[in-house]
């Protein structure tokens, strides 16, 4: 009996979750999970070699190809076939959210979904309350707008 997968972290939550073709709804769905979706990112779209992919999801590098085989096996299907793409499920972890409070300056860390399923945009600053923050990713900064959220699971 094989051992269960780690779970992969996925830095950000999606924004789109289904791609449909034109005048093709009626094709079975093709699934894409969403760790599938983080190694066709990180490879594909940022351009890291398989490596540093595998260290930003937490997995070894023969775990990473395989994810990453697999995604772009179901997406060259979907697409030469014209079938619509789901994105939904898998074995995932999101990563936690930095953010620094514009007003006092205190820098905090959110567990992804913490406090009733927010995301951390939603949560005021612990020092100040403020709802002004940005949101620190590697170090480059985002402006945060209180009501702002980030894709759905």
């Amino acid at each position: 009996m094989p051992r269960q997968r780690c779970c992969g972290l996925i830095d950000d939550a999606i924004v789109c979750q289904t791609f449909i073709p034109l005048g093709q709804t009626y094709l079975e769905e093709t699934n894409i999970k969403l760790e599938e979706l983080e190694a066709i990112r990180l490879k594909d779209k940022v351009g890291l070699d398989q490596v540093d992919c595998a260290a930003s999801m937490g997995i070894s590098r023969a775990t990473f190809q395989r994810i990453l085989g697999a995604a772009r096996s179901k997406i060259a299907s979907a697409l030469v076939e014209g079938r619509p793409i789901i994105i939904r499920g898998g074995h995932y972890l999101m990563k936690n959210r930095v953010f620094e409070c514009v007003g006092c300056g205190h820098v905090w860390e959110v567990v992804p979904c913490a406090a009733g399923g927010k995301h951390g945009y939603e949560i005021p600053c612990p020092m100040c309350g403020s709802m002004k923050k940005m949101r620190i990713n590697k170090g480059s900064k985002r402006f945060c707008n209180h009501g702002h959220h980030e894709g759905t699971r």
